[in-house]
C-alpha cells in the first residue's frame, strides 16, 4: 500500500533463539520486561546486544519483582556500548513519545 509507512514483526523466541532475522528489518527493536528478572541486559545476547533499540518495560513493576533498575539500566548501557536504550512503562505512556521519536529520526519517517 502506498500510504504504509511502518509494518511491526513480532519475532518468535527469546534472545538467545529468535526465529526472524534482523537483515529482512529496516530497524529493530528489542523489548524485554523487567518481570523477567534484572539480569537480563547483564546476560547479553544479540537481540540485547545487536538491536537498534533496546526496550526495557514494566518499569513500573520493578519494586513488586525485587528489580533494581538503576543497575537494569547500567548493565543495559555496558551491554549495549553506544546504542540506545529506554526504561519504559508503556501501559501508563511513559517512553511513548521517545519510541516514536526514536522511530521518525532513524526510520525515515
Amino acid at each position: 500500500h502506498n500510504d504504509l509507512d511502518v509494518i511491526f514483526i513480532e519475532s518468535g523466541g527469546d534472545n538467545l533463539a529468535a526465529t526472524f532475522s534482523p537483515d529482512l528489518a529496516d530497524l529493530t527493536l528489542y523489548v524485554i520486561s523487567v518481570c523477567q528478572g534484572g539480569d537480563i541486559p547483564r546476560k547479553g545476547g544479540p537481540a540485547i546486544t545487536r538491536s537498534d533499540l533496546l526496550l526495557i518495560n514494566k518499569t513500573d513493576l520493578a519494586p513488586y519483582v525485587g528489580v533494581d533498575l538503576e543497575r537494569m539500566a547500567s548493565d543495559a548501557a555496558a551491554a549495549r556500548s553506544n546504542k540506545p536504550f529506554l526504561m519504559t512503562d508503556l501501559m501508563h505512556g511513559d517512553g511513548v513519545g521517545k519510541i516514536v521519536a526514536f522511530l521518525k529520526e532513524n526510520g525515515g519517517l
